[in-house]
């Protein structure tokens, strides 16, 4: 499974960003899909991920309300739009694949970078002040 990232750079803070991760997997709609941030001063951490059906999404408390994942089984896509963006969003984005089949059965994610099986190549985004 090959996963490519785009959409990231540089804005300004309160400014709305959309990244977005693709695949010409077949089996895309079967994966469960999350985003994660790695920092210089962190570790990759989950921002948010989402079931394989669409059903239910999580979010990190720092972008609730202002994060939106979706997922196009269509298009084999997954989308994170990033609204009134702040510094602390600052980071590399990683989409991530979860081809678990117990949680395509049971609609849900993982919250464990562990448990994705494939990575894109990650896309910088800066959020200056």
């Amino acid at each position: 499974v090959q996963l490519q990232a785009s959409g990231g750079g540089l804005v300004q803070t309160g400014a709305s960003l959309s990244l977005s991760c693709t695949t010409s997997d077949r089996a895309f709609s079967l994966y469960a899909m999350g985003w994660f941030r790695q920092t210089s001063r962190s570790d990759r951490e989950l921002v948010a991920a989402i079931s394989p059906r669409g059903t239910n999404t999580h979010y990190t408390d720092s972008v609730k309300g202002r994060f939106t994942i979706s997922k196009d089984d269509a298009q084999k896509s997954v989308i994170l739009q990033m609204d009134n963006v702040v510094p602390a969003d600052s980071g590399v984005y990683f989409c991530a694949a979860e081809t678990n089949l117990e949680a395509w059965y049971r609609d849900t994610y993982s919250d464990r970078p562990t448990d994705y099986d494939y990575w894109g190549q990650g896309t910088q985004v800066t959020v200056s002040s």
